[in-house]
């Protein structure tokens, strides 16, 4: 009998066997792995390839986590779901980072590949993984059955033991891994084999974060943390300009400085190998080159390019793609006795990751390593093969955990750069750290977008139509034009979020994609960032011409939609949403139902109108993601991505002039602080609907409460730009 890993197969002894389910196979070994959760700089070659699940003899259950964990408390989520339906002792299960195999253990939302983003890890696995646990107790009973010569069906399970209640006997499950044999025929698992929820041990509970303890005690290994013998590091000069390349480099001030070893020329910019992270980074100054001057992006200045933008979408003749559409809304809004505009901007923000890109590759003969924090290794095995000239199959990737991803780490263009300089010498490991600078600067930032409104009303401003038009770069049209061409220009990640669950009889939302040279990718929220920003305040606005209470005028329109009013409901309660603030403060709500979660959020802010400030003082959330897998980490997750949405709602702005970014570190690009933080209140509403993303669940809503609280302090001054800048609120308030 043999098991199917990747491309190549091994035999199963009587130690292993493989289970199926469907078209998932499921390989459970019983001994030992030999690697743990955190083993920066070590080979994945010591895992167990292909098995989920194994048992050893002490007891020690090991499940992989085949996510990257970057914050999200995924290390835990995933495996806790195998532990629940094989019953295991969560206090006998250790996690490990799966290896790349993605025949195994790849993510269905995301093509099968090894890829974290979108908020789709638990979606994406949750049946699945909780499959491969109930296939694990099956495998487990019928070996316990055939030791006692008794029917499987008189054997139950506690954790991490086999129970003949008849009997009263007790097997654990590390003496069964000592003489388990592999069950013929296999045992067949369905999702009627799943534990009901009434039997839960885990899901629902708050069971403490697997891989916290290490981020505490500082034995946590980060991509940057990676040590490997004779390594060497690198640094790239890239150009000021995305899309230029080096025509002449002067690097004779570089090779003098002390320990720099090799400089080599990239196509897309000069690499520098030396001895020491601060030679390399003095001979990166060093450095004298003269770029191409025929990018694209050399036209690129953001005020004139959202011009350019804003003119399209309000240009109704300009091509688009239909994201959403509902009935007729271009003759709903022609026929309607109001029509309602509107136009809205938002801005490029970076990602600014605590832990920098980086990257470790090593080349041996055909055979190429990378270690790497990352969010798809598939994404940086394809890429580095191709830099390597090698087949994927000869690269090994190591994920480590992740100091931030927020979609940054999706890219992997930093280990290309280590790939590229590893490359130049065979044998030697190369790390390559960006600097902060670098960081900011060669970012692939959120899209700047311009959105265009019409919304048609009747005589008592009822909506019949409403038309959302999105103009922005694509990330899909960059990163993967095959995909791009196969969903027929949807962008999601650029254009996603209109679905819009209010009971509007006609709707109309488009794409118009826009390519000016700028890589544009996955930042947390993604697209729903901005386009319930705009939707959201839109609403408020008919509410106001209505003359009804905006939270009422939500809930009367979502009638139809339970959950998402449940989420409104419980938001403005928890907000006492009826108290008239003093003090010069007031109250907004919004609501999203972006990742196929539903929430609703309330801020209560004050507006210094002669400087512009907002001030967001409390904020009130209700969130329903369906099973509330672990609640606490939920609350953690949802505060987190307020944050995030604070930031880029008040003050995180990139701005390019002529191609080049103007921010380069925190001095110039404002991120939160601590102490900008306002008190939050999360209450979490777990159902028994399919799981839901959580980690950016929440950004959505943060900037349309803020600008609908700010409309009711400047008698309905609407804000449609982000980030609300104090010079852009107070051209407002001055119109």
């Amino acid at each position: 009998m043999t098991a199917e890993i990747g491309t190549t197969s091994r035999a199963l002894s009587r130690r292993s066997f493989l289970v199926t389910t469907g078209a998932v196979s499921i390989a459970v070994s019983f001994g030992s792995v030999l690697t743990d959760a955190f083993a920066a700089g070590k080979s994945a070659a010591t895992f167990t390839p292909g098995a989920w699940v194994t048992i050893g003899t002490d007891g020690v259950i090991t499940i992989m986590s085949p996510a990257s964990e970057m914050g999200q408390g995924v290390m835990t989520t995933v495996p806790l779901l195998i532990a629940e339906d094989m019953d295991a002792d969560w206090k006998k299960v250790r996690v490990v980072q799966s290896p790349n195999n993605a025949k195994v253990f790849g993510n269905s939302m995301f093509g099968g590949s090894m890829t974290t983003a979108g908020s789709r890890t638990v979606m994406a696995y949750y049946e699945k993984v909780r499959l491969v646990g109930a296939q694990t107790r099956k495998v487990l009973l019928a070996n316990a059955a055939s030791a006692w010569k008794v029917p499987v069906s008189e054997l139950t399970t506690e954790p991490s033991l086999v129970v003949h209640k008849a009997s009263g006997r007790k097997i654990s499950y590390g003496d069964l891994a000592k003489k388990a044999t592999v069950p013929d025929p296999l045992p067949e698992v369905t999702k009627a084999d799943l534990k009901p929820a009434a039997q839960f041990r885990y899901i629902g509970k708050d069971v403490p974060r697997y891989e916290v303890a290490s981020k505490v005690n500082g034995t946590a290994q980060y991509g940057i943390d990676t040590q490997q013998p004779n390594m060497l590091y690198g640094a790239v000069l890239r150009p000021p300009v995305q899309g230029e390349t080096p025509e002449q480099i002067d690097d004779s001030a570089a090779k003098a400085i002390k320990g720099i070893v090799q400089i080599v020329k990239l196509p897309y910019g000069v690499g520098i190998i030396g001895e020491t992270v601060e030679g390399t980074k003095k001979a990166k100054a060093a450095l004298k080159v003269t770029w191409t001057n025929t990018a694209k992006a050399r036209n690129y200045t953001s005020d004139a390019v959202y011009e350019e933008y804003r003119g399209q979408g309000a240009d109704l003749s300009t091509e688009s793609v239909t994201m959403i559409g509902v009935g007729d809304a271009a003759a709903a809004i022609t026929g309607a006795v109001k029509i309602l505009k509107a136009d809205y901007r938002s801005d490029h923000v970076a990602h600014t990751c605590m832990e920098p890109m980086n990257a470790t590759a090593v080349i041996n003969g055909d055979a190429v390593e990378v270690w790497a924090s990352n969010q798809s290794p598939t994404t940086v095995q394809m890429l580095s093969a191709r830099a390597a000239g090698v087949p994927p199959e000869k690269v090994t990737v190591n994920t480590t955990l992740l100091g931030g991803g927020f979609g940054r780490r999706g890219e992997a263009e930093y280990a290309v750069d280590a790939v590229l300089l590893a490359k130049a010498v065979p044998g030697k490991p190369v790390k390559v750290i960006w600097s902060r600078e670098d960081d900011v600067q060669y970012d692939t930032f959120r899209p700047l977008s311009a959105q265009h409104l019409e919304i048609g009303l009747d005589a008592a401003n009822n909506i019949v139509g409403w038309r959302q038009r999105i103009v922005a770069e694509s990330l899909f049209a960059r990163s993967a034009p095959p995909v791009f061409k196969a969903i027929g220009g949807k962008d999601v990640v650029s254009a996603g979020g209109g679905e819009l669950k209010y009971a509007v009889p006609a709707v109309a939302v488009e794409y118009i994609r826009a390519d000016r040279g700028i890589a544009v990718g996955a930042w947390r929220g993604i697209a729903p960032g901005y386009v319930i920003f705009a939707s959201e305040t839109m609403i408020d606005e008919v509410a106001t011409l209505k003359g009804v209470d905006p939270v009422a005028f939500r809930l009367d329109l979502l009638k139809a939609e339970p959950r998402a009013a449940k989420v409104v409901e419980t938001a403005a309660k928890m907000a006492d949403w009826g108290k008239k603030r003093t003090d010069g403060h007031a109250l907004g709500i919004a609501y999203s139902d972006a990742l196929n979660s539903h929430t609703a959020i309330v801020v209560e802010v004050s507006l210094n109108k002669q400087s512009g400030e907002i001030k967001v003082h409390h904020m009130w959330c209700a969130v329903d993601c369906g099973v509330a897998i672990q609640p606490k980490n939920i609350v953690a997750q949802i505060e987190s991505s307020i944050g995030f949405g604070l930031g880029a709602a008040l003050w995180e702005q990139i701005n390019i002039e002529k191609g080049e970014v103007q921010e380069s570190n925190f001095g110039e690009y404002r991120v939160m602080r601590m102490s900008d933080m306002p008190m939050i209140d999360t209450k979490v509403i777990s159902t028994d609907s399919p799981v839901g993303g959580i980690g950016e669940a929440s950004v959505a809503p943060v900037a349309p409460a803020i600008a609908n609280a700010v409309a009711t302090l400047t008698d309905g001054k609407r804000l449609r730009q982000l980030p609300m800048l104090p010079e852009r609120v107070k051209a407002v308030l001055s119109t």
